[in-house]
């Protein structure tokens, strides 16, 4: 006789009932900001397009797929959170782009910029690496300043709130969600 488990207990705040933006929502915005950045690179040959992983991957995903011209892909994981919602003010990047960054115009893109730490440290790492420019896209922006690497390209201004969905986390969770949430 097997064993009966009864399934691991939820997260209480799951599944988060403040929707700050919706899918639809997202999904237009999304298809507006590759329409500025078409514009913006259209007489680039090939753009290189590096996600910061892991909170950037879905809006990356839809991103790319929304863009008209031709783009590599590649990415970069840091970390700075962890299991908290603060930021620990320390970047470690854990995993390093593989794509040669000289001479190339890099579109960085971001899941969200708060405080600019991670900013502060990967555009002029990728600048070191030869990349002619480094410009940022994220979906999220809190303008809390302090980075002098401003986003080019923003998706939403947000509330000064730890947010969730569409990609990113808390400790892992709730990435899934087809929305963006506050916890």
């Amino acid at each position: 006789m097997t064993e009966r488990r009864e399934p691991p207990a939820r997260n209480d705040a799951w599944p988060p009932s403040a929707v700050i933006y919706d899918a639809e929502t997202i999904a237009a915005r999304v298809r507006a900001l590759a329409a500025e950045i078409d514009a913006a690179y259209e007489a680039e040959d090939r753009l290189l397009v590096v996600g910061l992983l892991k909170g950037s991957f879905i809006f990356l995903a839809d991103l790319v797929r929304a863009l008209s011209m031709p783009v590599q892909v590649d990415f970069l994981v840091v970390s700075s959170y962890g299991d908290a919602k603060v930021s620990s003010g320390r970047v470690r990047l854990e995993y390093a782009a593989r794509s040669s960054m000289e001479g190339r115009n890099v579109l960085l893109v971001e899941d969200i910029v708060d405080s600019g730490t991670t900013l502060e440290d990967v555009v002029p790492r990728l600048l070191g690496l030869g990349a002619r420019s480094v410009e940022i896209c994220t979906l999220l922006h809190k303008r809390l300043g302090g980075s002098r690497h401003e986003p080019r390209f923003v998706g939403f201004d947000a509330p000064n709130a730890f947010l969730v969905g569409y990609g990113l986390d808390h400790a892992e969770d709730f990435r899934q969600l087809p929305y963006i949430a506050s916890l």
